[in-house]
């Protein structure tokens, strides 16, 4: 996220994914040399049996799905387990290479994290993004680890991690560490 709390700059679209400024909050995950960003960006998904998204995340615009639009990862996504994507708009899950699957799911964010943690078995489920579904899980009282990568990025509007989650929630600093591309903090998440 950026220093200034947004996850996506402004203006999204299928041209800008991440919005205006928004691909600078990835760097340390693709363009940095450190040993703690390269090591961090390697483990990410370790231990993670299925991820929740939103629709945005996922992408394809908005409403109704059009077109037979499969993520912005290509055909070998990196998350090789099950992908359950939040949306209002039904859709038949979409197979890809390496074991992703996306599955859409309309009925909320219970119902999918239910199916997630059925899929995950004895492993995580990780709530990949975007900010909405983020803040929508936090509000709920279901997240117990927050992980952040705070980029030295300033994009002064776009989408908000936080935002609507309420004052009940406290962060508790379990880890931390950096780079000049980022900070990295894990929080125990309670409230």
């Amino acid at each position: 996220m950026s220093a200034d709390g947004f996850v996506a700059g402004p203006n999204q679209s299928l041209d800008e994914p991440l919005g205006v400024g928004g691909e600078a909050l990835h760097h340390w995950m693709f363009q940095s040399t450190e040993d703690v960003d390269r090591e961090l960006a390697g483990s990410m998904l370790d231990g993670v049996g299925a991820f929740i998204m939103g629709r945005n995340m996922f992408g394809g615009g908005r409403g109704p799905w059009s077109g037979d639009w499969r993520g912005w990862w290509g055909d070998d996504p990196p998350y090789h387990c099950p992908v359950f994507v939040l949306t209002h708009h039904p859709r038949e899950p979409v197979e890809m290479d390496g074991g992703t699957t996306f599955f859409f799911v309309t009925d909320g964010i219970e119902a999918a994290l239910a199916s997630a943690r059925e899929a995950a078995g004895d492993d995580d489920v990780m709530i990949a993004g975007g900010a909405s579904c983020v803040n929508q899980y936090l509000a709920a009282g279901v997240i117990d680890e927050l992980v952040l990568h705070i980029a030295p990025v300033v994009l002064g509007d776009g989408a908000r991690l936080f935002a609507g989650v309420g004052p009940d929630v406290t962060l508790e600093v379990l880890a931390t560490s950096g780079s000049a591309a980022a900070t990295h903090v894990t929080y125990r998440v309670g409230g």
